[in-house]
């Protein structure tokens, strides 16, 4: 079983002097944030439909990168997994586990192409 544990980190060095944790294992994602109020959040690989990288040219110096998943939970609709190591690896895994967890649950992600437009048009005339 694979699983990353990265940090957020300080963009200033790549220095882990946050309080923010991410952890990607192959069924959920879990982002642990705080110090005095800990906040807990998961998504589960499914609901992931995309996953976005980029890194700036800071981080680029810092090896450093972001990680945006797009998903359908309903608390966030966007994981942003900030100033991270080994972002380019994190990103493949999250895509290639969230195509396995679909396939697994049966899952499809369907997309409104406007079909309900054709009915429409065809009760006009």
């Amino acid at each position: 079983m694979m699983e990353f544990v990265e940090r957020k980190r300080w963009l200033f060095f790549g220095l882990p002097f946050t309080f923010t944790k991410y952890t990607i294992k192959e069924d959920v994602i879990t982002i642990d944030e705080g110090l005095l109020k800990t906040v807990e959040n998961d998504c589960y690989m499914y609901k992931v439909q995309d996953v976005q990288h980029s890194a700036s040219l800071v981080e680029k110096i810092f090896g450093l990168g972001t990680v945006i998943c797009f998903t359908g939970d309903t608390t966030h609709a966007q994981l942003v997994l900030t100033h991270i190591k080994h972002s380019k690896a994190v990103k493949d895994f999250i895509l290639e586990q969230s195509e396995i967890a679909r396939r697994k649950r049966r899952t499809m992600n369907m997309l409104d192409i406007g079909a309900g437009d054709i009915q429409d048009m065809d009760d006009a005339d």
